[in-house]
């Protein structure tokens, strides 16, 4: 409560200035705390209402406590319903494999050849491909299924800032029949 009236203080009692800065704050803790190991957390199944999609996942925090908390397994319930919606490859850009990469660039390559532009503007669309395709491909850049104004890496950012401790989504596995 007195974040909040000291946020309404220091926007001069605009509430949209209130929640700019309240949001900034919430980064700023987790941005501190994303050096802090995380030895803890949860492991929670999906399993969607069809029987036909399920997801394992894997998400830890710095303590056993926070871990317990009904906040924490609606995040990571979250992150679970979110992986069987959108089919996210990996956790994070960096994770994709150079080999599945380089099958991607190859194909873009292909198609912006097809398109007879110079070849700086061949270049960068290709590039533009990669990037996009990185994004949608990765769970932390995919946008929220529940939310699609923010990203899953967002979600977790502001349950850092919510909650007070480093959180990480580890790893996954997504099953369909």
């Amino acid at each position: 409560m007195m974040d909040v009236k000291r946020a309404l203080e220091e926007s001069g009692g605009d509430l949209d200035g209130a929640r700019r800065i309240l949001k900034e704050r919430g980064q700023a803790i987790a941005a501190k705390k994303s050096a802090r190991e995380t030895n803890e957390g949860l492991i929670d199944a999906y399993i969607h209402f069809n029987g036909r999609v399920g997801v394992l996942v894997e998400v830890n925090c710095e303590t056993d406590f926070v871990a317990r908390t009904e906040e924490f397994r609606q995040l990571v319930r979250d992150i679970a319903m979110h992986i069987a919606s959108m089919k996210p490859l990996v956790v994070r850009p960096e994770d994709i494999p150079e080999e599945v990469r380089a099958q991607e660039r190859a194909i873009f390559e292909k198609q912006a050849a097809e398109m007879n532009k110079p070849e700086q503007v061949t270049r960068s669309i290709v590039e533009g491909k990669l990037k996009k395709w990185e994004a949608e491909q990765a769970l932390m850049t995919q946008p929220f299924v529940k939310d699609p104004e923010r990203t899953v890496g967002e979600l977790v950012q502001e349950a850092i800032g919510r909650i007070g401790e480093n959180i990480t989504v580890r790893r996954f596995t997504r099953y369909e029949l």
